[in-house]
């Protein structure tokens, strides 16, 4: 039986992830701008962003690892 890390299917929450990852790499080009408008808060923002999708990434992972070779 093959697992689902190993068919290369994942489920919505990865793709999400992703998603989230990707507009917060894409508020790291825009830093300077966004600190200027919001101060301290575009950094608070981006943690929120990078942590959200990376949550939501692991989620996806299977409950074991395979076995080593």
């Amino acid at each position: 039986m093959e697992t689902e890390l190993n068919t290369g299917k994942h489920r919505r929450n990865f793709w999400i992830g992703n998603a989230v990852l990707a507009l917060a790499m894409l508020l790291l080009f825009f830093m300077g701008p966004l600190s200027n408008a919001l101060g301290i808060w575009a950094a608070v923002l981006w943690m929120v962003l990078a942590a959200a999708g990376m949550g939501l990434i692991m989620s996806d992972q299977s409950e074991e690892p395979p076995a080593p070779d």
